[in-house]
């Protein structure tokens, strides 16, 4: 990781758990080159008031040590260190809104800072696709983004430009015709493999074997029933455990949502595909179509929640609809629990506003 940073610079690095804190941070103090004791200091809940006097040295720009905190969850938010210089991931973040809060510690203005730099070792990279966030790219000057057709060369820009912008739909796809007699298609070109029993199998075996021996039709019942569950967080959660039980994991439908060309759509769509072969939905044609629905039943209050949490839905997916998310739902948008609750009533309702609109947005979509 040092070698990944300027040691001189001071760096946040955000860990698994505080134990896990407590070695990374005795980690860097053996490797770094600086000799303080105080280089590298953990700043979790369980460090009390020794930790608190670490941050606050920290964040005094005056000071050269502490240089590197590390920490697991105490300083995803509320930390005004404006010179830090570099975050470092170490642990998994499954939410773009703890990303948000995490790379917002990098975020803040001192004089001669210019950027900042993000050490990504869990791929958390993908999480950062949020261009209302990001903002939209920056064109370069000059005019030439650089592919071929371009002014001054040959052909134009409805010619043949190689590999650039191309469209996974136009690849070769691996059609597989299963027992039900319909034909499903995967990307023909992935090397992606399953696992069953630690033994790796292709795509196309996992495929035929959640269709023909896990009998996923019969598991899930119905369209209607796959429907009904999905559209409820609670027996959603029940239903991915019952896959899970039968051996199909959530990861393993993950990966067939990239290979049926479904990553913008619903785990709820790789289900419906596999199962009954129904075309995919996009999260974003979801929201779109059944948004009248959704909105006639809220307030302006209530609309305003949802339509943040939708726009969650569609940049990430599914999992920001689960109630385990709400209350870093609520705190994102509206700072703490006890905000929100002033804007939307009590606990009990902002649940119920929660779970009742996922009824509505799951409701059938005609993509005819």
């Amino acid at each position: 990781m040092l070698a990944a940073i300027n040691e001189a610079e001071k760096t946040i690095v955000f860990c698994a758990n505080q134990a896990h804190a407590g070695l990374v941070r005795d980690l860097i103090n053996q490797e770094a080159s600086s000799k303080s004791v105080d280089y590298c200091v953990r700043v979790t809940a369980n460090d009390g008031a020794l930790g608190d006097t670490y941050l606050k040295q920290f964040q005094d720009n005056d000071k050269s040590i502490p240089t590197i905190l590390t920490t697991s969850q105490k300083l995803t938010t509320g930390v005004d260190a404006r010179n830090v210089r570099n975050i470092v991931l170490l642990r998994p973040v499954n939410s773009m809104i703890e990303f948000k809060q995490i790379i917002g510690r990098g975020t803040r203005l001192f004089e001669g800072k210019h950027f900042f730099t993000i050490v990504d070792f869990v791929n958390a990279y993908h999480l950062f696709n949020d261009a209302e966030w990001d903002g939209e790219p920056v064109e370069p000057e000059g005019g030439d983004t650089g592919k071929k057709g371009g002014k001054g060369e040959e052909g134009n820009s409805g010619g043949k430009g190689g590999d650039e912008g191309e469209d996974t739909h136009n690849k070769p796809k691996l059609r597989i015709k299963l027992s039900d007699g319909k034909v499903r298609e995967l990307q023909s070109m992935s090397s992606t493999y399953f696992y069953v029993d630690g033994k790796p199998i292709s795509a196309e075996e996992f495929l035929k074997r959640l269709f023909d021996t896990l009998k996923l039709p019969e598991l899930l019942e119905s369209e209607e029933k796959l429907r009904s569950l999905w559209a409820n967080p609670m027996t959603r959660r029940e239903l991915l455990k019952k896959l899970e039980n039968a051996g199909c994991h959530k990861d393993d439908l993950e990966k067939l949502q990239e290979l049926i060309n479904a990553k913008d759509s619903d785990l709820f769509d790789v289900l419906e595909y596999i199962a009954y072969a129904k075309a995919p939905v996009t999260r974003a044609a979801r929201v779109e179509t059944n948004k009248g629905n959704i909105y006639n039943l809220l307030n302006a209050k209530q609309r305003e929640f949802v339509e943040y949490v939708l726009r969650n839905y569609v940049n990430i997916g599914v999992d920001e609809l689960d109630v385990g998310k709400l209350s870093t739902v609520l705190t994102a948008k509206y700072g703490s629990i006890h905000a929100a609750q002033q804007e939307l009533g009590s606990v009990q309702d902002i649940q119920r506003t929660f779970v009742e609109f996922q009824q509505q947005l799951y409701a059938e979509v005609d993509v005819a």
